[in-house]
């Protein structure tokens, strides 16, 4: 028999109660804040108070427990949670002993609800009181009858790690090209708040206002540069960075190329010695570490020297973001040098180059298939004996379509989460898409601080 069979409304009765003891562990709290549809980094922290414990977890937690209670247990499978009210008292953390209990209050046969009296202890203290209406099944279910999703774990919370390197350093003035629709106003304003970033918002001003006020947005505290048009903007937008206002871009509402093409005029861009290029900050949630894809944007051919540059780019970026010592997977189709695949050919002339010092600041292997550069067991059973293979931190990809495939699998197949930064240029450009979520935006408006406040370092020095 099931371990989760339901309790239909007809069988419930006032006084029947079902109960979870048990010492929490690190997935077990990884897990409740993930099902818990809570995402906000600070929601999961680390306590320096009790160094004994990896993780210190708020309310959201201890909710998602209360939640388990009434959708697996009474009633168990079939329940809808109609609504919930608690009040909160602490944190828990991992080892605790956290008990927690559903009672039912009251039946409501007209509708079909339940009133549920709701408890959770950590010990003799408690940690939530409340109560929760849920909608009890009619008919009887067993939890071998219903599918359930493989839930992975984000074990590592790239944005919160660079969020909290935000945290002491001021917010950094960013030139907003064109924020002309919802997205990338409200991500300019969202980065505002959180000390990220002073945004100026260059475009047209009637317009600018008109998203704000159609979005409830006060603006009224924020520089406006005014133009006429997405092609002014973005001109506009790097004659502030040219000039010294602003130390930060970012893309608004208006195309890549348009926005690129004033970093790279020879005249009156941001060029420098480098060749510009893009990388993908990658949070996924199956891998041990951050990731960096370069380059999925930009470049779309690079010739061996294009790719050298990428790769300087790259492990500067990796440097400020704390990585010391990146270790780079350069990609291709297979694991040896090929002279009928030209990346494999770069790739170990890539190789001998940091050999001999032309490339500094991180250990390059390749070439390596995507598999032995992220999976030690890959590696291992290819026999591949390398100190990047299956520990890689940046991922040099052969052209932009491989590399656009590669990073829009990662997000969409894998779960993860990106930051987008343009670099090479006089400053660090946040390069947005319109397929961006919040978290995304947040990430690489991080990226762009922690960039920026790096270059504020090197010209002291």
């Amino acid at each position: 028999m099931s371990a989760y069979r339901n309790v239909t409304f007809d069988e419930l009765a006032p006084g029947a109660t079902a109960s979870a003891h048990r010492a929490l562990t690190q997935t077990e709290i990884e897990a409740l804040v993930l099902v818990s549809g809570d995402i906000e980094p600070f929601h999961v922290e680390d306590d320096e108070a009790t160094p004994d414990a990896a993780l210190c977890v708020d309310a959201v937690g201890v909710q998602a427990v209360i939640s388990g209670l009434l959708e697996r247990k009474l009633p168990g499978p079939g329940t809808r949670i109609v609504s919930q009210q608690f009040e909160y008292e602490g944190h828990i953390r991992v080892g605790d002993d956290l008990s927690a209990s559903v009672t039912v209050r009251e039946k409501r046969p007209e509708s079909g609800l339940v009133v549920f009296d709701c408890e959770a202890h950590v010990g003799e203290r408690r940690v939530l009181s409340g109560t929760a209406v849920v909608e009890a099944p009619r008919r009887r279910i067993a939890y071998s009858d219903i599918a359930t999703p493989e839930i992975v774990l984000r074990r590592n919370d790239v944005f919160a790690r660079l969020l909290r390197q935000c945290e002491p350093l001021e917010p950094v003035t960013c030139a907003v090209a064109h924020p002309c629709d919802r997205d990338s106003l409200l991500g300019a304003l969202e980065a505002a708040r959180r000390r990220l970033l002073v945004p100026v918002l260059v475009g047209p001003p009637a317009r600018i206002h008109a998203v704000a006020a159609a979005n409830g947005a006060d603006i009224s505290g924020f520089r406006i540069v005014a133009t006429e048009h997405s092609h002014a903007s973005a001109a506009a937008a790097v004659a502030l960075a040219r000039n010294g206002e602003v130390e930060t871009l970012m893309k608004g509402s208006l195309h890549t190329d348009e926005m690129l093409a004033e970093i790279v005029a020879a005249q009156t861009g941001l060029r420098t010695e480098r060749r510009v290029s893009h990388v993908f900050v990658m949070d996924v949630p199956a891998y041990d570490r951050m990731l960096l894809v370069t380059d999925a944007a930009i470049n779309i051919e690079p010739t061996l020297a294009e790719k050298a540059d990428i790769l300087r780019n790259a492990i500067a970026l990796a440097h400020v973001l704390g990585i010391a010592n990146p270790k780079v997977a350069i990609l291709s189709a297979v694991e040896t040098v090929n002279p009928n695949i030209r990346s494999t050919l770069d790739a170990a002339a890539l190789c001998k180059m940091a050999d001999r010092g032309q490339i500094e600041g991180g250990i390059l292997d390749g070439p390596l298939a995507f598999d032995n550069a992220v999976s030690e067991h890959a590696a291992r059973t290819k026999s591949i004996r390398s100190p990047v293979a299956g520990r890689a931190d940046i991922l040099l990809v052969p052209n932009i379509e491989s590399g656009n495939m590669l990073a829009k699998q990662l997000q969409y197949f894998a779960g993860a989460d990106s930051a987008g930064v343009v670099l090479g240029a006089r400053v660090p450009v946040v390069l947005t898409s319109r397929a961006d979520n919040v978290r995304m935006r947040i990430g690489s408006s991080a990226v762009a601080k922690l960039m920026a406040h790096a270059r504020r370092a090197a010209r002291v020095q």
